[in-house]
């Protein structure tokens, strides 16, 4: 009996030692996190729209409409918008790329936190308010580029930079999110369809365009 006793015992023990590692093993495994799509918010870029009308009277930029690029939305999202200054209303939005910094260029790896330089070499974009002048041959995409002349402090370089507008045939119409857009050097680049829709708008509006870049 006393043996019959000990062997039970035994198998109690090993039972509930067994039980607490698997709930252990269920209490200790990980969460997976799931990335939530962001939406733009309206009334800010209504908000920034307003600032920008006053800034273009101010510098006698095109009052037709201006690009306003919103860094601080996931890079897998449409977050360029063409606000259309007489309807007072979002135009048109893309998905634009941004600087890849040290991350491998082409790739995502900063698709939901970019970083901002004005130094060249950083490979990475600048934030600021742009005069978009003088219409060029480009290597890339639709062989069409447009000149960002710097009016801020924080992008005073990007002509030195060679940092352009122009489109690339790695980027994509549609949103791609949760991934994000390819990374480039710097320059903010939308699709070849997207920019066969904003050309013949820059060149029409006979003036230069404001494009502000803001996170």
């Amino acid at each position: 009996m006393k043996l019959v006793a000990a062997i039970l015992a035994i198998q109690l023990i090993f039972s509930c030692s067994k039980e607490v590692k698997e709930n252990r093993s269920v209490i200790l495994r990980p969460t997976v996190k799931t990335e939530k799509k962001q939406e733009p918010d309206l009334s800010e870029i209504t908000a920034k729209a307003e600032e920008a009308l006053k800034f273009c009277v101010s510098k006698k930029l095109s009052t037709d409409f201006c690009i306003l690029i919103d860094m601080s939305l996931h890079s897998g999202i449409k977050r360029f918008f063409v606000w259309d200054f007489k309807k007072n209303a979002i135009a048109k939005k893309y998905l634009v790329g941004h600087g890849c910094g040290s991350n491998p260029w082409s790739a995502d790896g900063s698709k939901d936190n970019p970083l901002f330089s004005n130094e060249d070499g950083s490979h990475l974009s600048s934030l600021g308010k742009y005069k978009l002048q003088g219409r060029g041959q480009s290597e890339w995409g639709i062989n069409v580029k447009y000149l960002m002349h710097g009016l801020e402090e924080t992008n005073s370089n990007a002509l030195k930079r060679f940092i352009v507008f122009h489109s690339w045939d790695r980027m994509s119409d549609d949103e791609v999110f949760p991934k994000g857009s390819p990374e480039g050097w710097g320059c903010p680049t939308v699709s070849n369809n997207a920019l066969k829709e904003i050309d013949p708008m820059l060149q029409k509006t006979g003036k230069p365009v404001l494009m502000w870049i803001y996170n």
